[in-house]
């Protein structure tokens, strides 16, 4: 990856600090883009030590459940990137009580779909100039169980934060099916993949009973894969040559995976895509 600047939403913690980690370690250029400034100057400081003095890592503030704070990170990226081989959407937001983004959506959807669905229109000039370029989006196995209720998006007449987070990893795989279509010929690609279950901060919402914790944490460490484990798929989707050229796909285990027909539907995509694009506010 030496030469290569690659993006990291949520770089700070979890399978973006590993993934970040395992990019500068192959010498890739990483921008960790964090809501929490301190904290992903703390990862960085972390990921130096494991991949030495000479990574080149840059702490950029993104607020993805905020559609000013977007706009601001991606005039400055603009300004100051002469290229972006690859943008890795990854931050998101796990089952948390019912919130709003300073814009008005629905917190998980606003963040895990919306927020980095402005992002990628936004970067995408920069992605094609720098061409070969890939987009690398984080969903979940979890999404088999979402439904995009195109009469509730914000859940304001019901919420279930489990099911609302399902539809988020839902979104994002119709996002990628649709801009994988959009892209064809650019020579920039899109593939999504589903990290499995991650010993993450992601959980932080859960409530797990008091008495049940030890065993809770006793199992996570048995059976629930490690930050590293689960950042695998990604750093391949960003690194590896053996994807190259592939659009649109899903992978799990660096493995392209067969999807619900629901993730696929050209038709839910599409309409997806528009309404995205007048919530967001994009004129085209």
């Amino acid at each position: 990856m030496e030469g290569k600047t690659v993006l990291v939403t949520g770089a700070n913690s979890g399978i973006g600090r590993a993934t970040a980690a395992a990019i500068a370690k192959l010498r890739g250029r990483v921008i960790l883009a964090c809501r929490d400034r301190s904290r992903a100057e703390e990862a960085a400081r972390e990921i130096r030590q494991e991949a030495g003095p000479d990574a080149l890592l840059r702490v950029r503030q993104l607020d993805l459940a905020s559609l000013s704070s977007i706009h601001t990170f991606c005039q400055d990226i603009i300004k100051e990137e002469p290229r972006l081989d690859v943008l890795i959407n990854n931050a998101g937001v796990y089952q948390c009580p019912y919130t709003k983004t300073e814009d008005g959506f629905e917190m998980q959807f606003g963040v895990n779909h919306l927020g980095h669905f402005l992002l990628t229109h936004l970067l995408l000039e920069l992605l094609k100039r720098s061409a070969p370029s890939r987009i690398v989006v984080v969903s979940s196995r979890l999404y088999k169980h979402g439904h995009i209720n195109f009469e509730d998006l914000d859940s304001e007449q019901s919420y279930d934060k489990a099911f609302a987070y399902s539809r988020s990893k839902l979104a994002n795989l119709l996002f990628t099916c649709e801009l994988g279509r959009r892209l064809q010929g650019s020579g920039v690609t899109v593939n999504a993949l589903t990290p499995g279950i991650v010993r993450t901060n992601l959980g932080r919402h859960v409530q797990v009973p008091l008495l049940a914790r030890p065993l809770f944490n006793l199992l996570s460490w048995g059976l629930f894969k490690s930050p590293e484990e689960g950042a695998q798929t990604s750093v391949y989707l960003a690194c590896s040559p053996q994807v190259d050229g592939v659009q649109g796909k899903c992978f799990a285990g660096c493995q392209p995976q067969n999807l619900l027909d629901k993730a696929t539907d050209q038709d839910t995509a599409r309409k997806l895509w528009d309404i995205s694009e007048v919530k967001v506010g994009i004129t085209t």
